[in-house]
């Protein structure tokens, strides 16, 4: 079994880099403050399931947060490693910390399926990060929602969750309309309901109806229908 250090991994990383890439995300996340090596995401994954394998609660003791990959990481190893819940809760939250651009929120969100072994629980553990007033721990706390919780049972307090938070930027905004967008490809009728309410502020209302317009998922007479509720709420 292979064995993992600070050292090595960083070696790895650094091996891995690739300049052009790392010029290329740094465009798609601006707000970047760390160095960023330039490896692509699914070598990333890779790596992480291979650090979940072996000693993976020595590597965490001892990662780095000097680059951007190597907190991804530490979220990404959190996802694939095996550890009791409450440990599992703990970690995130440590996580979540550390966030400070969408992508480190949105490329570790996806690998906590842990939240769905007590779902409940997972529930409360995350509401607070949807109204905590700060940017990325907002978007954390939705896309949570996102990745884990639009189905059946929890779609309603989705989306009263969704109508309550009140954004205080552009990524945790996003993050609201990007998930309404979601919502209503899988949950139509119960998402319009929200839109109609005009619950969501003006700005996050405009964005979710500009996301539900862009899917591919979504009937046109259903996108007409949505731009209509956004030329009512500009009119009034």
């Amino acid at each position: 079994m292979e064995h993992f250090t600070q050292k090595s991994v960083r070696d790895f990383l650094l091996q891995e880099a690739d300049t052009q890439y790392a010029q290329f995300a740094l465009s798609l996340v601006p707000q970047m403050s760390r160095s960023l090596l330039g490896v692509r995401i699914p070598v990333l994954r890779k790596l992480a399931r291979k650090i979940a394998k072996g000693n993976w609660r020595e590597w965490m003791d001892e990662a780095s947060d000097e680059t951007f990959e190597e907190v991804l990481l530490q979220g990404l190893v959190i996802g694939s490693a095996r550890m009791s819940y409450s440990e599992a809760v703990s970690r995130m939250h440590a996580y979540a910390r550390k966030i400070d651009n969408w992508s480190l929120c949105d490329s570790a969100c996806n690998s906590f399926r842990f939240v769905r072994e007590a779902p409940e629980q997972s529930w409360d553990i995350l509401q607070p990060y949807c109204f905590s007033g700060d940017e990325f721990l907002q978007r954390f706390g939705v896309v949570m929602l996102l990745c884990h919780f639009i189905n059946e049972t929890y779609i309603e307090r989705v989306l009263s969750t969704l109508a309550s938070v009140r954004p205080v930027g552009y990524y945790d905004r996003m993050a609201v309309a990007w998930t309404v967008s979601v919502c209503f490809v899988k949950f139509p009728i119960q998402t319009e309901d929200l839109l109609r309410s005009e619950l969501l502020d003006d700005e996050t209302h405009r964005k979710s109806v500009q996301k539900i317009c862009e899917s591919r998922c979504v009937r046109r007479e259903d996108k007409n229908r949505c731009r209509l509720y956004r030329m009512c709420r500009t009119k009034s």
